[in-house]
């Protein structure tokens, strides 16, 4: 059997399932991720154990002994990932909250590795090459797994204009790298009382009749900006609009001929008007006889 693709269009997945989710402290990130469907927690914060959702705590396990890492985050998220793909866990959404805090472990286990105190001192910047290595090849595996994948992000901002504007605290370049393989960017907002969620960026102009988990359409329901407004009518709305037409032509047709008089009619008068008048014949004189 060849590798090539049938010859002719597919279906294609309208559902997101990538998210990157941003804010600022107890607005709501976490809990917004909680929701999805039947979901796991990578955790940097070390309270694991503190929330009912099933999670794990990422870190660089250390030697008690030495104080080197014997097991680091780069392992760990490696033997995660492999143990999604191949075991029925029941997992269906894998959450890495925060995938800043990842970066710094990468960076961190990197470091040691080579004996530097900072990514860059490691010569001709090959620390820079094994990091983007490294956390890229980490998205793309997450990316191919058959589940929903949240990156949940703190929150910074940055000056454009002498006016501050909200970003995530992710690095760009790092940002990039897993916007990139998202399907859209959420915000969550706490503005008084109310938790607001807005969809930031999206990877398709979404409407609410592609979403084919109504698990997950339940959750974008609530993210303002999430759906296109849809473009199509439904069968009863067309039936009106089309009426609604049939009608106005009908009216145009008949004010135009009140408005124009008939042509058969104006050709006799005419005709009439051109026709010569029949010539009176004159008194004959009386016969003489």
């Amino acid at each position: 059997m060849g590798l090539l693709p049938k010859n002719q269009p597919k279906k294609t997945i309208d559902t997101p399932r990538n998210f990157f989710i941003w804010g600022q402290t107890m607005h709501g990130k976490s809990y917004l991720a909680s929701q999805f469907p039947n979901p796991v927690i990578f955790n940097t914060d070390g309270n694991a154990d503190q929330i009912e959702t099933p999670s794990v705590n990422l870190k660089n396990e250390r030697d008690p002994k030495t104080g080197h890492i014997s097991f680091s985050v780069i392992d760990q998220l490696n033997e995660l990932i492999k143990e999604l793909e191949t075991t029925d866990h029941g997992f269906e959404t894998v959450v890495i909250d925060v995938i800043d805090d990842v970066v710094t472990l990468i960076e961190q286990a990197i470091c040691e590795e080579h004996g530097v105190q900072y990514i860059g001192d490691i010569p001709y910047g090959k620390g820079f090459g094994i990091f983007k290595s490294i956390f890229t090849a980490l998205v793309v595996k997450l990316k191919a797994l058959p589940m929903n994948v949240i990156y949940i992000s703190r929150y910074a901002t940055v000056t454009e204009n002498n006016i501050e504007k909200p970003v995530p605290s992710l690095s760009v370049k790092h940002l990039n790298t897993v916007n990139g393989n998202c399907d859209m960017n959420i915000l969550c907002q706490k503005i008084g009382k109310n938790y607001i969620r807005r969809a930031v960026d999206r990877r398709k102009a979404y409407q609410r009749e592609w979403i084919q988990d109504e698990r997950i359409l339940a959750i974008l329901d609530t993210v303002i900006g999430a759906f296109d407004k849809p473009t199509q009518t439904n069968k009863e709305e067309a039936k009106k609009i089309v009426e609604q037409l049939e009608k106005a032509e009908e009216q145009a047709t008949q004010a135009a001929n009140e408005a124009e008089p008939d042509t058969q009619t104006e050709a006799k008068t005419e005709e009439t008007k051109q026709a010569p008048k029949p010539r009176t014949a004159a008194p004959r004189p009386p016969r003489v006889k």
